[in-house]
């Protein structure tokens, strides 16, 4: 018999693996089968792997374009497009919607097949956070990336591998984009809490987001933050990226991330942007805008890096 065990989070909270906890009143699991309600297109699958550092399943949604298990492809290897969900705690369930734009741009020819993978970030959403024995970032590079590779047929170097993100995963893929350039040949954050990374940045390494009514404190460690990252970057003499962040004029992080990309353009890391005009906090509403150009972006960086 399984034994599912909640416990409410707070900061200093030790947390083993259990099946289920409550963080600031959500439910997180590492494992969440899409829901039956939603109307997904062919192709996608809810999946797990077993996390060797946190001894437990953890689980993902990947998107296999037409013609993966076609006979007549049955050598072709594709490349592969990470997102990263917003919002904490994590769900590999929360985006798998966003398919829906991407399968029917594959079907009308308006980009290349690629396989798409849905990641579930942790408590802390995308972030290592031993406290909680929550290592999203780890179980992520040094786990999933490893895994779809040995499990699907992909494009397993650099030149095949793009990361994308929105929101609270707009600001795991900057963080993780300028930490591992050598993995990925694009990235794309979008709408992201840049305003929260500069309180980081200024605060040493620690989040203690005020704007929240009940504020919760996690120290990430000094440096580990979307500024002091993209400086090592662009110091770095190591492989560049084609990065793009993406927004809508309404988003309520819009202003912040206008003074990221001011702040990109002092270190000289080239980027592009995809704005919406009128359009707000919502990844689905931003994707039938720009969802062609960013899908493109990623394509016209695997094909230049072929």
């Amino acid at each position: 018999m399984v034994v599912i065990i909640t416990m409410v989070l707070s900061a200093g909270s030790k947390v083993a693996a259990q099946d289920e906890i409550v963080f600031r009143g959500r439910v997180f699991k590492w494992v969440n089968p899409f829901p039956e309600n939603i109307d997904l297109p062919p192709g996608v699958h809810h999946k797990t792997f077993f996390s060797p550092s946190m001894k437990h399943d953890v689980g993902y949604g990947i998107y296999l374009p037409p013609g993966y298990s076609s006979s007549t492809t049955i050598s072709k290897r594709y490349p592969v497009v990470y997102y990263l969900h917003g919002g904490r705690p994590g769900s590999e369930a929360r985006s798998i919607e966003l398919t829906k734009f991407i399968h029917e741009a594959i079907v009308n020819g308006d980009i290349p097949p690629a396989i798409y993978v849905y990641v579930n970030g942790g408590i802390l959403s995308h972030y290592n956070y031993a406290e909680y024995e929550s290592m999203g970032e780890d179980s992520f590079i040094k786990e999933l990336i490893p895994h779809v590779d040995a499990n699907f047929r992909t494009i397993t170097n650099r030149n095949g591998r793009a990361l994308q993100g929105f929101s609270q995963g707009g600001r795991g893929t900057t963080r993780i984009m300028f930490k591992y350039p050598e993995l990925f040949i694009s990235a794309a954050p979008g709408g992201p809490g840049y305003a929260v990374e500069k309180l980081i940045f200024e605060n040493d390494g620690v989040e203690f987001d005020t704007r929240s009514e009940e504020p919760l404190r996690f120290d990430f460690g000094k440096g580990n933050d979307a500024f002091t990252l993209a400086k090592s970057y662009s110091q770095s003499p190591g492989p560049k990226l084609r990065i793009a962040i993406w927004i809508g004029t309404k988003g309520f992080n819009y202003d912040a991330t206008l003074e990221y990309m001011d702040y990109l353009e002092t270190l000289d890391i080239p980027y592009q942007s995809f704005v919406a005009p009128g359009v707000g906090h919502n990844p689905f509403t931003l994707y039938e805008k720009i969802g062609i150009g960013l899908m493109n972006f990623h394509a016209e960086a695997f094909k230049q890096a072929e």
